[in-house]
């Protein structure tokens, strides 16, 4: 299924910005923006973090009002005001953090706010008739009876997407949907997205992933500090373009060079037969001294689980780990900081950050021994140790009494590891270090990864991405199902490999 022919002069706007600008407080997220969202055309837009993607969707979507400029909707002026009363003009989006109620079943979730009534009485048997009939005709399946919370992320994605299509809607914002999916899941969201579009749905699709963005979108806009620098055909753009249009410098090496690693090198972590039901079985790997070992596989092979189990954060059920010699006796967070271990996690909002706590706190919160004495806790010596971490994990912020909640997605991922480096870790577990950051920020994470490595710390890499796993990596394992499928090293770390061995088992 091949992109549509959008052109400029054959296919009407549904959505138009004149002169858009929104500020928060002095900061300006977007300056005097021209853009149209043609009907029936996947639009994609692109810049680093803080560019103004997002801000530019939510103003789509009612969740920001705009400063400045007017909103044409079928080429009438409107003031969309509130996300309602986008939704009742058909503008719906479907953002990378899903906004699910997990304890409820599928067709609650779709229905929500749209259950087929009899009478004053919701009509429970009607209503799973309209979300079944919504799944057939957009031909996207999903068990209506399951709990959302018991479904894969790829299998929730989805019913976020139905719960949009159950809406009527006209215009469908969807940002960084393939964060969180592995690379089947991308293929399928890819298809969904444009038979959308065939069926004359527009898409506005946010994503870092370029590959992508050059793949399935018509055209793509491109944004910098809040300014649009331009908006074009997606056939006459390439990698190279977009990179130098968002940074405003050339593409460069994104992988830094990673130093080899001697087989008689200290075995720093060494985990034996290690099993958990339901989620991995017999797994056995080492990982020596300044080694970076990437952990590939599938979403739901088994990796996420495995790393929290290395961590502490999940009891295996047999097995055994070692860290620097000693087996670990006790399956605890706080014991694996005090070894010497730090974490990344998956999900920076989740299970990462404090949001609406400064960057001093999320930073040293683990660490708040280290600054004690007879009189308390030593701020300054805190403050200090802070602002040091920050300025060599270049996170880049107003002051450390700042709300985390106010940094660039990049920026917030780097606050992790300035956390994780206070620790001065032997190992770092760093799973999905990149998820829904710039190239810019990317490369700023991988050269903090590879810094690590060259002062002798390892690392644990888990990703989705393969080409983060093969830039990075001295060695590979990848998992299939629960079970490791292949370790891989040298010349064996390629594409092919790597996918043949995560689809191993499926």
């Amino acid at each position: 299924m091949g992109r549509l022919n959008i052109t400029e002069k054959n296919t009407k706007a549904l959505v138009t910005f004149q002169n858009v600008s929104k500020s928060f407080g002095a900061t300006k997220a977007l300056i005097d923006c021209n853009v149209d969202f043609k009907k029936g055309e996947i639009h994609s837009l692109v810049g680093e973090n803080g560019a103004g993607k997002s801000t530019l969707g939510k103003i789509i979507l009612g969740a920001y009002k705009l400063d400045s400029g007017k909103t044409y909707v079928d080429g009438e002026e409107v003031s969309i005001n509130s996300p309602g009363q986008a939704v009742k003009i058909g503008l719906v989006g479907i953002s990378q953090e899903l906004s699910l109620l997990s304890s409820r079943t599928v067709v609650d979730n779709i229905a929500m706010g749209r259950e087929i009534t009899s009478g004053m009485f919701v009509s429970a048997k009607k209503t799973k008739e309209k979300v079944l009939s919504v799944m057939k005709h957009f031909n996207l399946f999903v068990n209506p009876d399951a709990i959302v919370g018991s479904l894969s992320v790829a299998e929730q994605q989805k019913v976020e997407i139905l719960r949009a299509l159950n809406s009527n809607a006209r215009l469908i914002v969807f940002d960084e949907p393939t964060a969180r999916l592995a690379s089947n899941e991308t293929e399928q969201l890819h298809s969904l997205v444009k038979s959308l579009a065939n069926n004359g749905t527009t898409i506005v699709y946010i994503s870092h992933f370029l590959d992508e963005v050059l793949t399935i979108s018509n055209r793509v806009t491109l944004l910098r500090n809040g300014k649009l620098i331009r908006t074009n055909l997606a056939k006459e753009e390439t990698k190279k373009s977009l990179i130098e249009g968002m940074t405003g410098k050339e593409e460069g090496n994104l992988f830094p060079s990673i130093k080899l690693i001697n087989e008689s090198s200290e075995t720093v972590l060494k985990v034996e037969n290690l099993t958990r039901k339901n989620e991995y079985q017999n797994i056995s790997f080492e990982i020596k001294k300044g080694e970076i070992v990437g952990l590939a596989g599938l979403v739901g092979s088994g990796r996420s689980e495995l790393a929290h189990t290395i961590f502490g954060d999940k009891k295996p059920d047999n097995g055994a780990i070692s860290f620097c010699g000693k087996k670990i006796t006790q399956s605890k967070v706080s014991n694996s900081i005090n070894l010497g271990m730090a974490m990344v996690p998956e999900s920076r909002r989740t299970q990462g950050l404090f949001l609406a706590r400064s960057l001093i706190e999320n930073i040293s919160l683990p660490y708040l021994g280290k600054f004690l004495s007879i009189y308390g806790l030593d701020k300054k010596q805190e403050r200090n140790t802070v602002n040091e971490i920050c300025n060599k994990t270049t996170v880049k912020h107003s002051g450390i009494d700042f709300e985390v909640q106010y940094l660039s997605g990049g920026n917030q991922q780097k606050i992790l590891f300035a956390r994780a480096a206070m620790g001065k870790p032997k190992l770092l577990i760093a799973d999905e270090p990149t998820r829904g950051v710039d190239i810019g920020a990317k490369k700023s994470i991988y050269e903090l990864i590879a810094k690590l490595s060259d002062v002798g710390e390892s690392v644990l890499l888990v990703s989705s991405e393969i080409e983060e796993i093969i830039g990075m990596s001295n060695r590979v394992l990848v998992m299939s199902r629960g079970r490791l499928s292949a370790q891989l090293i040298g010349t064996d770390i390629n594409k092919k490999t790597i996918m043949e061995a995560a689809f191993k088992y499926n």
